[in-house]
């Protein structure tokens, strides 16, 4: 049976590889932070209560962790891993179970994987566990020293190994299992007697082992999951592990990718089976698409519903938004946060679109803005025709109603309300309500000058 859980994760480096003014734990891997990304996996353990160590001054790590289900402490001034831990004994001191602890810079890491950790931990009624990796090129890494009964006796670091223990190929991950609350009580004894003037997590293992206590290890099935996260090369690879993982499940379940290495897919993004994605399609966020859909080449959509059967083309880009069954949007549309396209509606070549609700079967063919509209289900808006939704001051809305007809180069000056089954003649400037069934015209009155000569060309100006 498994021991309470509680989650600590190190979030207090000061990230001096990173070469960045921000905390490492808000860089991002696919659309999510570094530090909201291992709490969700941890939350997946059902782990009560979760501790973030952070550094001072770090409000926006702070406002992370608390909305992503973290307690914090600060650890200040940073004195090392071991001191670190340290600071949540003020919230775990009294806690009676089993530890896991992690850092904010290991974010490849499964639950299964952790899972398997704790349960091992269990079951061997190790005082600690470390979870390990065997890497064909582990230098730089502390490597697990185990004895004869497999148990560990020691983690040596690479600057200090001999030839024989650098021949070993298991290395240290640096997330554990710990019984509490003895972590605190040796992490409290501590020691900063070394090079760096700090105090180590590791050293913790040494006196455990010393202690006569057991300390086991757990071999990662896969040694991409405790990469660590030191610098934005390390940040890229490990976002190129995530999006080939996110990329292999949809094709499992279905989805067709042409070309996928081209293809970027954040981890939360579903998409029915039978859909398409064309080559450099962006799929970020939590959108989710429909079954029997054609997305791309070179389209982009951030958090939006995406129903059947859709169809979005070339070079469009979405957000925040909602496409029904049917539709098609593109190319090149752009679409703004808080839209929503009915079913078999179209927003065509160059249509821009913001807080515009279009209904059933809507045709706006080409090079529109539709800014703060509502319109009816069968309406038809012409080529060039905008909504004027902005006076200086403040934004106003255009209504326009079922089967109204918007011609083209017309101008609504909201606002304003087009009747339904309304006609607006070509290039008319409206600001004036049209009721329902009316034709409606505002243009000046055409006329032609008989005779009339061009200005004198003089070719020599362009010269």
């Amino acid at each position: 049976m498994v021991d309470r859980l509680a989650c600590l994760i190190l979030a207090a480096g000061q990230s001096k590889r990173m070469k960045t003014r921000h905390s490492k734990a808000l860089h991002a891997i696919c659309g999510t932070p570094l530090l909201a990304r291992v709490l969700r996996t941890l939350r997946e353990l059902q782990a009560d209560p979760i501790v973030t160590v952070i550094s001072a001054d770090a409000d926006d790590v702070d406002a992370l962790a608390h909305a992503n289900g973290s307690a914090t402490v600060v650890q200040d001034p940073p004195l090392g891993t071991g001191h670190a831990a340290l600071q949540a004994r003020g919230v775990l001191g009294d806690f009676e179970g089993t530890v896991l602890l992690t850092c904010v810079d290991i974010p490849l890491l499964r639950v299964e994987t952790l899972q398997a950790l704790i349960e091992h931990h269990t079951a061997t009624g190790a005082a600690a566990t470390i979870l390990t990796a065997e890497y064909d090129d582990p230098k730089g890494y502390g490597r697990i020293v185990r004895g004869e009964d497999r148990g560990v006796r020691a983690i040596v670091e690479h600057r200090d190994a001999d030839e024989t223990q650098r021949a070993i190929r298991e290395i240290n991950s640096s997330v554990y299992c710990f019984r509490s609350p003895l972590l605190f009580e040796l992490a409290a004894q501590l020691s900063a007697d070394n090079d760096q003037g700090e105090q180590y997590l590791t050293d913790v293992i040494a006196l455990l082992v010393a202690a006569g206590e057991r300390v086991e290890a757990l071999l990662a099935d896969d040694p991409r999951e405790i990469a660590g996260i030191n610098n934005r090369v390390q940040l890229a690879e490990a976002e190129r592990v995530l999006r080939d993982r996110a990329r292999e499940r949809l094709m499992l379940d279905g989805v067709t990718l042409l070309d996928p290495a081209t293809i970027y897919i954040d981890e939360d993004v579903q998409i029915g089976r039978d859909t398409v994605i064309q080559p450099c399609t962006f799929i970020h966020g939590r959108t989710a698409i429909g079954e029997d859909c054609e997305i791309g080449p070179h389209a982009t959509l951030r958090d939006c519903t995406v129903g059947d059967r859709v169809t979005i083309r070339h070079g469009t880009f979405l957000a925040e938004s909602l496409v029904g069954d049917g539709a098609t949007v593109g190319p090149f549309a752009h679409i703004r946060a808080g839209c929503t396209i009915g079913a078999r509606a179209r927003a065509g070549s160059y249509v821009e679109m913001k807080a515009a609700e279009l209904g059933e079967g809507v045709k706006a063919g080409h090079v529109s803005y539709l800014g703060d509209v509502t319109v009816g289900a069968g309406a038809n808006v012409g080529a060039g025709a905008i909504t004027c939704n902005y006076d200086g001051a403040r934004k106003h809305r255009t209504v326009i109603g079922e089967r109204a007809f918007i011609g083209s180069n017309v101008s609504l000056v909201a606002p304003v309300t087009i009747g339904a089954g309304a006609y607006v003649g070509a290039g008319s400037t409206i600001t004036k309500d049209v009721p329902p069934g009316a034709l409606a015209l505002e243009r000046g009155k055409q006329r032609e000058i008989e005779g009339w000569q061009p200005p004198h060309r003089d070719d020599t100006a362009k010269k």
